[in-house]
């Protein structure tokens, strides 16, 4: 059991805008699911926090349109992804200064009608240690906050996903979960699946000792 408990654990289902958790982000999850049918929208700049779910989005929307995603943090070569209808350039706070070039170009190309541009970072274009004229093109489209989810709503999706499965969690369960566990959703609902896995091969209920049990096998894995 243990061998597969790890393999399902690092089988998290891809980034999706219905498994998004939305929280207060209505008007953001609206944007991107019409964001490239306009053309008169061209480009699009989500901001937010660690954990906020911008990189969940922004994979999330280049899966719908068949685009192309890239993080910033690994310097990719933009300029060879120019021609990609829909691309989505991650945590463009990391670009150095020949990607803060390319950026700035592909935004001209996307405002003249070639493709779509969706962007992400972690403050508003404004804050960001950018290139002035790279700043002015973040802020030239739509910018919109991506607002993390307080552990309220965490607890309460959680609770709504182990209802779903027939599952009763309690509170030092969950409480336990989000002290030590990574925190982003897909991974919290993933740990729940496996609990349920665990509890109904191993024919006992979902209690705090086994929560400890499963995350003892799973220290190999980014939780």
């Amino acid at each position: 059991m243990q061998q597969q408990l790890l393999l399902a654990l690092s089988e998290t289902p891809p980034p999706s805008l219905d498994n998004f958790i939305v929280g207060g982000n209505a008007a953001v999850l609206a944007a991107l699911r019409g964001f490239g049918d306009d053309a008169a929208a061209r480009g699009l700049y989500l901001w937010g926090g660690h954990g906020s779910g911008r990189s969940h989005l922004l994979r999330a929307w280049c899966s719908a349109r068949g685009g192309r995603y890239a993080d910033a943090h690994a310097q990719p070569d933009l300029a060879g992804l120019a021609s990609a209808a829909a691309l989505a350039v991650d945590n463009c706070e990391a670009l150095n200064e020949a990607g803060q070039i390319t950026l700035f170009n592909l935004y001209n190309q996307a405002r003249a009608g070639a493709g779509h541009l969706l962007v992400s970072g972690p403050l508003p274009p404004p804050q960001l240690c950018l290139r002035d004229d790279l700043q002015s093109r973040l802020a030239w489209g739509l910018s919109l906050e991506v607002a993390p989810l307080s552990d309220a709503e965490k607890l309460a999706a959680l609770h709504s996903h182990a209802m779903g499965r027939g599952m009763r969690l309690s509170d030092d369960v969950l409480s336990y979960m989000l002290l030590h566990v990574r925190r982003d959703m897909p991974t919290l609902m993933r740990l729940i699946e496996l609990l349920d896995t665990a509890s109904l091969t191993a024919k006992r209920p979902v209690t705090l000792p086994l929560l400890r049990e499963l995350l003892s096998q799973t220290s190999s894995l980014p939780l």
